[in-house]
């Protein structure tokens, strides 16, 4: 994927997230997870909403975000 190798920067990078894919808006070496507050290396970015323009750092973020009650639910034992 070309936008991975063609960032730079020690800071939070800015994308627009596309469905398969991402675009650098500004340059930095990771993005930080909507749920976990994270830092994803945007090499290691896996998981995002496109509708929501948010990354994710792990499947679990991604229901957790998506399905809250459900999340919630499982954690609590109930």
């Amino acid at each position: 994927m070309l936008n991975k190798f063609g960032t730079s920067g020690h800071g939070e990078a800015r994308l627009e997230f596309l469905d398969g894919d991402f675009r650098v808006i500004a340059p930095g070496a990771y993005v930080v997870c909507a749920v976990s507050g994270e830092h994803i290396p945007l090499d290691e970015l896996k998981y995002w909403s496109v509708d929501r323009q948010e990354a994710y750092a792990s499947p679990e973020a991604v229901l957790q975000r998506h399905y809250p009650s459900a999340f919630k639910a499982q954690s609590s034992g109930g």
